[in-house]
């Protein structure tokens, strides 16, 4: 089998493609139509949109998760192939305007997974082993990716790559991956991936992912209004145009006119636990 190493930008991905090497290195990135959000260095926005092969106004993760991929690719001596599909908005329109939330969380599928599974059908076809970043604390997430593999060990993908006669698309299961998780066999836990990267030329942003999250604190989503303006009010905006919102327990419009009474700081929150965003 062929190996993959999704990397996502944050520490964990990239350690995992620096010490488990893998015949392919892969960055699904998730992009936006909102000008205001628009990617500043126009010179590395032109840049990705030639590795993506798409148009690349902006992204609602941080900015600096390009640069880090790209000076990852520098450092690894080796290409990571960058891979892109729906904008977000174009996700939002095909399932009728409502906004993923912790019930319906199609938001990682269709912007992380789908482009990774594409990419690789076009380029692989055959089942792949994948190597997740989950670290040795984190065994009861590959536990739970485990149980969903089917009696061949292979996680499975519904799929359309064609249509019927009648015009409508012709879906299939496919077997596509095996997970694989050396940071956990190995005993790799955060503090050794952190001192890792301490002294390297690599690049990283404070928090990984798209900053708007509805799985992190409400407290840290003010926060990240503070940092990331623009970014923030995209979502709040979805939640104003779409009658909808990302959190049933408070809007963005509410989490923007919080009024913190001390400073807080990005360290002053816990990793996500949500899922495996960071890790895709």
């Amino acid at each position: 089998m062929k190996t993959v190493t999704s990397v996502s930008g944050g520490k964990t991905s990239a350690y995992l493609a620096a010490n488990y090497p893998t015949d392919y290195n892969v960055f699904s990135l998730v992009r936006v139509d909102d000008k205001a959000c628009k990617f500043r260095d126009e010179k590395i926005r032109l840049l990705v949109e030639d590795k993506i092969q798409k148009p690349f106004i902006g992204t609602v993760e941080d900015d600096m998760i390009i640069y880090t991929i790209l000076d990852l690719e520098q450092f690894l001596g080796k290409d990571i192939f960058w891979v892109s599909g729906d904008t977000f908005d174009e996700v939002l329109k095909k399932k009728s305007g409502y906004l993923p939330n912790k019930l319906k969380r199609f938001c990682t599928t269709h912007l992380k997974i789908e482009p990774i599974f594409y990419w690789w059908a076009e380029h692989i076809s055959s089942p792949i082993i994948m190597n997740f970043g989950y670290r040795a604390n984190e065994v009861i997430r590959a536990k739970k990716m485990r149980k969903k593999v089917n009696d061949k060990g292979l996680l499975e993908m519904k799929a359309t790559f064609g249509y019927h006669d009648n015009g409508k698309r012709k879906w299939e299961l496919i077997a596509w991956q095996k997970p694989n998780f050396p940071l956990i066999d190995d005993f790799i836990f955060k503090d050794k991936i952190v001192n890792y990267w301490s002294d390297k030329k690599v690049r990283f942003a404070e928090r990984n992912n798209c900053i708007g999250c509805f799985y992190k604190n409400p407290m840290l989503l003010n926060k990240m209004f503070q940092k990331f303006p623009e970014k923030m009010n995209w979502f709040k905006k979805q939640e104003l145009e779409k009658q909808s919102r990302w959190r049933s327990d408070v809007s963005y419009s509410q989490i923007k006119n919080y009024k913190p009474t001390i400073e807080i700081q990005f360290d002053d929150f816990s990793d996500c636990d949500s899922g495996f965003c960071e890790f895709l």
